[in-house]
C-alpha cells in the first residue's frame, strides 16, 4: 500500500465525513439500549458498506455512474441522476447542513431554537454560502481542508473522554418500542444508516474519487479499481471507529425520560443534545462552543460544495439556464427547507430515501455483477422497474396514505427489507428473459 493509496483513502474518509452525519451516531447509541451492537453493525452497513461500495462499483467504468446507467437506459440515466443530485442537493441534505449548525451553535448557547432566530441564521448562513457559490474559488477548499481534521482532532478528544466518563454506566433504557429484538433492532439500523445518504452520494461523486487515482499516475482499468478498494478500505476503518464510538458512548449516556420529553417538546434533536452534552461534560462550556462552531462552519464548507456540484450538474444537462441562475435558486430553495428544523427536515426525508435507497442498491448490486456475468440490458431493467414500483408502493403504505394489505404481507415487511428479496427473484427472472431477448451483452469501458 503505498503513499498515494493513503491520501487516497484519506480524501474519500473527508468525503463522507460529513459533519450533520455526527449526529446520528450518538442518537443511534441512545435508542437501541440492550441492542446497541446489532443496531449499530447494520447502521454501518448502510452509512459506511453502500457507500464504499458505491465508489467503488463507479470505477468499473472509465465513464462512472453515468456509462453505466447509460447501458441500462439513458432516460434512467438522466432521472436517476436528477433524483439523487435533487435528494444530497437543495431537498434535503444542503437544509440539514443549516439545521445542524444551528441546532450545535445557537440552540446550546442561547437556549431557544425559536422560528425567528432559526430564521436569521438561516439567512446569514445562505447568504455566505451563496457569496461563496457564486465566486467560486480555493476558499472553500482551503477552509474544507483546516477543517477536517480541526473537527476529527475535537472528536477524536470527545471520544477518548467520553470512553473515560461514560463507559462504566449501563446502556441506556433505549425506545423499546423500535428496538425490542436484536432482529427489530438490526433492521431499524439498516434503515437509519440510510439517513447519512452517503450512498446515493457516492453515486453521485464516485467519479471524484477516480479522477484522484488517476492524478497519481494510475492509468490501468484493473489498478483503478484495485487502488479505489484499498483506498475504500481505508476510509470504511476510519468511519467505523468514530461511528461506533460515537454510539457506543451515546448508548452508555444516561438521560433521563424527562430530558428526552422536553427536548421532543422543543422540537430539539436527541443526537445533536447528546453530542453537545458529551463536549461539554468532556471540555466545560468552552468544549460545547468550540465544537459547535466548527461542526458549522464544516457544515458551511459541505453545503458550499454540494450547491456547486448540483448547480454544475444541472447547467451540464440543461445550459440553456446559467450557472448563476442554478444556485441563486437551490440556495432559495434550501433556505426555505432549512427553516422547518431538523427533526422536520430529516422526517420528510425518510419516505423519500426509503424509495430511493432501495433501488439505488438494486443498481450499484446489479452494475457489479455484470462485471462477472455476461448480462444484457433487459436482465438489469426488469430488477430496476420491479424495485421502483415495490419501493414507491410500499412506501405509500407504510406511511397510511392508501393501505394495500398485500404489501404488508410481504416477506421482511415488518424489517422494511421486503424489497430484497423481491430483487432477488426480479434480477433471476430478467437474466432468463435475456436468453430470449436479442441484444448485446454489455460491456464496460476500462481504459
Amino acid at each position: 500500500m503505498n503513499k498515494n493509496t493513503w491520501i487516497v483513502g484519506f480524501t474519500l474518509f473527508a468525503m463522507f465525513f460529513g459533519a450533520g452525519n455526527l449526529i446520528f451516531p450518538p442518537n443511534l447509541g441512545q435508542d437501541s439500549g440492550h441492542f446497541f451492537w446489532p443496531a449499530v453493525i447494520a447502521f454501518c452497513l448502510t452509512g459506511i458498506g453502500l457507500p464504499l461500495l458505491g465508489v467503488i462499483v463507479g470505477a468499473l467504468d472509465k465513464q462512472g455512474y453515468v456509462g453505466s446507467l447509460n447501458k441500462i437506459s439513458p432516460k434512467f440515466s438522466i432521472i436517476f441522476l436528477i433524483i439523487i443530485y435533487l435528494t444530497i442537493g437543495p431537498l434535503f441534505a444542503i437544509p440539514r447542513t443549516a439545521s445542524t449548525s444551528f441546532e450545535m451553535t445557537v440552540t446550546p448557547i442561547a437556549h431557544t431554537n425559536s422560528n425567528l432566530i432559526l430564521f436569521i441564521f438561516t439567512l446569514i448562513y445562505f447568504l455566505v454560502v451563496l457569496y461563496l457559490c457564486i465566486n467560486p474559488g480555493k476558499i472553500v477548499d482551503r477552509i474544507g481542508s483546516l477543517l477536517t481534521p480541526l473537527l476529527l482532532i475535537t472528536i477524536l478528544a470527545m471520544i477518548i473522554k467520553g470512553f473515560v466518563d461514560y463507559s462504566g454506566n449501563t446502556p441506556s433504557h433505549g425506545n423499546q418500542v423500535d428496538y425490542s429484538s436484536a432482529i427489530g433492532s438490526f433492521s431499524k439500523g439498516f434503515t437509519e444508516g440510510y439517513l447519512t445518504m452517503d450512498a446515493i452520494a457516492a453515486i453521485a461523486f464516485s467519479m471524484i474519487v477516480v479522477n484522484a487515482i488517476k492524478a497519481t499516475g494510475v492509468k490501468h482499468a484493473d489498478q483503478i479499481f484495485k487502488q479505489t478498494v484499498m483506498s475504500g478500505l481505508i476510509a470504511a476503518v476510519a468511519l467505523i471507529f468514530i461511528y461506533v464510538s460515537l454510539g457506543f458512548i451515546g448508548n452508555h449516556m444516561n438521560v433521563d425520560n424527562e430530558t428526552l420529553k422536553n427536548l421532543t417538546a422543543k422540537d430539539q434533536n436527541v443526537g445533536a443534545y447528546l453530542l453537545t452534552t458529551m463536549a461539554a461534560s468532556g471540555f466545560g462550556v468552552f468544549g460545547k462552543y468550540l465544537l459547535g462552531i466548527i461542526v458549522a462552519l464544516a457544515c458551511l464548507t459541505t453545503a458550499c460544495g454540494l450547491i456547486v456540484a448540483v448547480s454544475q450538474y444541472f447547467n451540464r444537462i440543461f445550459p440553456k439556464v446559467s450557472y448563476k441562475a442554478y444556485t441563486i435558486f437551490f440556495t432559495l430553495i434550501s433556505f426555505i427547507l432549512s427553516n422547518l428544523g431538523l427533526n422536520a427536515v430529516i422526517s420528510m426525508s425518510v419516505p423519500v430515501l426509503s424509495i430511493i435507497y432501495p433501488v439505488a442498491i438494486t443498481v450499484v448490486l446489479l452494475i457489479l455483477l455484470a462485471r462477472f456475468i455476461p448480462t444484457k440490458r433487459i436482465a438489469q431493467q426488469i430488477p430496476i422497474v420491479v424495485i421502483s414500483i415495490v419501493s414507491i408502493l410500499s412506501v405509500i403504505s407504510s406511511n397510511g396514505w392508501v393501505k394495500m394489505s398485500f404489501i404488508d404481507a410481504l416477506p421482511l415487511k415488518q424489517y422494511s427489507l421486503e424489497w430484497f428479496p423481491i430483487a432477488v427473484i426480479a434480477t433471476i427472472i430478467g437474466y432468463i428473459v435475456a436468453k430470449f431477448v436479442k441484444q448485446d451483452y454489455i460491456i464496460y469501458q476500462k481504459e
